[in-house]
């Protein structure tokens, strides 16, 4: 189980970094939508290009901070009736729902989009659009997405399997980021900060 657990961390890591990644592609997707809108309103003119830069910029936030995601368990959930059962017995449900749902489905899409990925690219598939972007960039983020998001529910299964025999803690409640934004985690001059404004008194 350790060398299982070992293998949950890597898969851990590089979903955390390809998510704090994403985040820039959040920032970038606004500022091209900015500048597209005010080029066309001032300018009088835009290009299909810009509008499709948005759309794989939005596709390779959804699509690739997927595991990220299911890492950070912000997934939708609806609990109204597993909300009721033991921790335990929620944990034994993730592990059905792992193995007979969110494995097969992503494993299936990846298996499907990584042929449509390889023809777009082959071919040198373009936009229909007039001034339409080369689109094998946005083929190839489904099977990479999907990949991430397989590799994420293997580690939460494995994490799970280690929480329900008590070797591990349990993965729904990850322990805090050594990130967090504590007065312990800052440098002297936010901690200073920090106590003039609660009057002196550390929180």
């Amino acid at each position: 189980m350790n060398f299982l657990l070992s293998i949950a961390k890597a898969i851990d890591w590089l979903n955390d970094r390809v998510g704090r990644a994403v985040y820039w592609l959040v920032l970038a997707a606004v500022l091209v939508s900015a500048v597209n809108a005010t080029v066309r309103y001032t300018l009088n003119t835009s290009s299909n290009a810009w509008l499709e830069i948005q759309w794989y910029l939005f596709a390779a936030v959804f699509l690739l901070a997927a595991g990220y995601t299911l890492l950070n368990n912000e997934h939708i959930r609806i609990d109204v009736v597993i909300g009721r059962f033991s921790r335990r017995t929620q944990a034994w449900i993730d592990v059905f729902g792992h193995v007979f749902f969110l494995l097969p489905m992503a494993i299936i899409i990846l298996w499907l989009s990584w042929p449509v990925f390889v023809t777009a690219y082959t071919t040198g598939e373009m936009s229909s659009d007039a001034g339409g972007l080369i689109r094998w960039p946005a083929r190839l983020m489904i099977p990479v997405g999907f990949a991430l998001l397989t590799l994420q529910g293997f580690s939460q299964l494995i994490k799970t399997l280690a929480f329900l025999m008590g070797k591990g803690p349990d993965p729904v409640e990850p322990a805090p980021s050594p990130h967090a934004n504590t007065v312990e985690a800052m440098d002297p001059i936010e901690k200073e900060f920090v106590e003039i404004g609660t009057g002196g008194e550390r929180k």
